[in-house]
């Protein structure tokens, strides 16, 4: 059982599956690439391939409190997607998370009115507590 188990992870492992790409894909050549490292937390790194995917990103160490520090980031990527749109977004991750903005990402819906003055009306009045 254990043979079958190693003779599966190395045909996987050596499966070529670079047909699953398209042609300009998977041989796109690398037309930029930066990494500058430096001290107390501080980088920043960027890439571009010729097949117009292109990534950028600085961090550095940020002080919150008098014995709290954070690593923060903030970068951009942007690619041409399967049916050819321009993908674009820029993003943000410091002690509030990662905050992405882009057009493509999705947004959630506005709520009703109707809902949020339920809502309101659920808060103004809440149900009395319960009895054990």
């Amino acid at each position: 059982m254990k043979f079958l188990i190693l003779s599966v992870c190395v045909a996987l492992a050596a499966a070529d599956v670079s047909h699953i790409l398209p042609k300009d894909e998977k041989s796109a050549q690398i037309l930029k690439q930066e990494l500058d490292v430096g001290v107390e937390g501080q980088y920043q790194w960027a890439y571009e391939t010729e097949n117009g995917i292109a990534a950028n990103e600085a961090g550095s160490l940020k002080q919150i409190d008098a014995e709290t520090s954070a690593q923060v980031a903030q970068g951009q990527a942007s690619w041409k997607s399967p049916e050819g749109e321009q993908i674009q977004f820029q993003y943000v991750a410091d002690e509030n998370g990662y905050q992405p903005q882009g057009s493509h990402l999705p947004t959630s819906p506005p709520i009703p009115e109707a809902i949020l003055r339920a809502l309101e009306y659920i808060r103004a009045h809440p149900p009395p507590p319960e009895k054990n």
